[in-house]
């Protein structure tokens, strides 16, 4: 037998011992047990194109034309310190996946060395080594490069790839909460204002009435029980007052940090409360909603990366198979160091397997399932709460929009009974006292109009947050969605 055909009889041998060995450490019995939620199943119908939920741009706060809203938004996705923790944990996302390619290619290294050593007279070095003082001298450049046989190799480059997604996804839904939670603090602070405004109206109004009280006390018409009910009714509303000033304060000391400002840095920040174009609410919720979060997206991708790091874990139990080469030089003496007689190369393959291993590579792989098991359920658990989150939203506005439609009748008749006994009066024909209460009742329907609009604000931008603020998962991952 030649040469040749001995050195491919001898690999073949090998790689059968090496097959049959491997089933010395087995993966059987080791399998995820969650399942995917199936879009249909949480109530998400797959609708036609006109009835799936209305598109949204990234900029979706430039709709409220509000300047001031639209500074305090942009300032805060520049400044807040929150998303830079996201940006550093992208910045590692990818730092993994440059690391799991880099081992998955050729490695080249090289040596050099030069040590002086004394050499045995009674081992095996014959004269006029043995006994003598000598210098080696070695250079070396080496490689190697792993035959990825069984995937292990690119499943864990897949599981890097969807950690990195992940974790881009993260960023998106971390711009979007950000930008919602200044949006809202701003309308609130427009809603506090407002009441703010109408609290000092009261004020007035009841300081009108004390004095009204009086003169009535006087003439003899009212008691002192009346002046003194009207009396404490100045310190409440001057309460009242303070209350809406700290609140106030505190809301603008809110939007400052979300800014990455100081909290004095908005003293004078004003919002006006007002109405913006509503977003169209769509008659059902189609599939297409899970595409358009972020959160559930880089749920999705963690799932992905965990099943591919689950199947690089079940790879470990297969043979792993290198090709090594190296050439260089090697000498006895440094004056003998770059002579062509002392190069040196030589290559082959190399196959390692686990046979016993004390159960660390089931053990391994039993923790990768559980991880595996722990995504799906944190997936299910988002696409629950995500459909929950837009269905809340879309009917809390149609009912505020029901709420509204009755409250302006309300105050439609508050404000006519209001100038209706603000005419009697000036005719001689009522007591003023008739009209301060009808004005009470015209003051608290404003309050109740600036509640319900601040409200409809609020639901409107709690709907784009969950109808996703613009985004739209990759379309491969778009179609796995739903």
């Amino acid at each position: 037998m030649n040469s040749p055909s001995r050195w491919l009889h001898s690999a073949a041998l090998a790689s059968g011992i090496v097959l049959t060995l491997a089933g010395c450490a087995s993966s059987t019995g080791i399998s995820p047990s969650a399942q995917l939620l199936e879009p249909a199943g949480v109530g998400l119908a797959a609708a036609p194109l006109p009835a799936t939920s209305p598109a949204l741009a990234l900029d979706w706060w430039k709709s409220f034309d509000d300047a001031a809203l639209s500074t305090l938004i942009e300032r805060a996705l520049a400044a807040n310190p929150s998303l830079g923790v996201v940006q550093a944990r992208l910045a590692r996302a990818q730092a993994a996946v440059s690391g799991w390619e880099a081992a998955d290619g050729v490695q080249v290294g090289g040596s050099l060395g030069v040590s002086r050593q004394h050499f045995s007279a009674t081992s095996i070095y014959p004269p006029p080594l043995g006994g003598e003082n000598w210098t080696m001298a070695e250079g070396r450049i080496s490689g190697s490069w792993e035959f990825d046989f069984f995937g292990r190799n690119r499943a864990a480059i897949d599981a890097a790839l969807g950690t990195q997604a992940a974790v881009q996804a993260d960023l998106q839904a971390a711009r979007l909460l950000l930008a919602t939670q200044v949006a809202r603090s701003y309308v609130q602070l427009g809603c506090l204002l407002e009441q703010r405004s109408l609290a000092t109206r009261s004020l007035t109004q009841r300081e009108r009435m004390l004095a009204l009280t009086r003169q009535r006390v006087q003439s003899g018409l009212d008691t002192n029980v009346e002046l003194r009910l009207s009396e404490g009714a100045l310190p409440e509303a001057r309460q009242q007052i303070e209350q809406l000033d700290e609140q106030v304060t505190l809301t603008r000391h809110a939007l400052s940090a979300l800014t990455a400002q100081a909290p004095s840095a908005l003293d004078t920040l004003t919002a006006p409360l007002r109405a913006v174009p509503a977003t169209a609410l769509p008659a059902t919720l189609p599939a297409d909603l899970l595409g358009r979060r972020a959160d559930i997206a880089a749920a999705r991708w963690r799932v992905q990366a965990a099943s591919s790091d689950m199947s690089s874990a079940k790879a470990q139990f297969y043979p792993n198979i290198n090709l090594s080469a190296f050439v260089g030089l090697a000498s006895i003496g440094l004056d003998r160091f770059i002579k062509p007689k002392s190069q040196e190369y030589g290559a082959g393959p190399a196959i390692s397997l686990p046979i016993f291993d004390s159960g660390r590579l089931r053990a391994n792989l039993s923790g990768k399932t559980a991880e595996l098991d722990a995504a799906v359920a944190s997936y299910n658990a988002a696409v629950l709460d995500a459909v929950r989150d837009a269905a809340d939203q879309i009917s809390s506005l149609r009912a505020i929009e029901r709420q509204q439609l009755q409250q302006a009748q309300a105050q439609a008749a508050a404000e006519s009974a209001y100038e209706l006994s603000l005419q009697r009066y000036q005719a001689g024909l009522s007591g003023y006292l008739v009209v301060l209460n009808a004005e009470t009742s015209v003051l608290n329907q404003r309050r109740q109009a600036a509640d319900l609009l601040a409200r409809a604000l609020d639901t409107q931008i709690a709907l784009t947050r969950a109808l996703g603020g613009g985004y739209a998962a990759p379309e491969k991952l778009a179609s796995a969605l739903n």
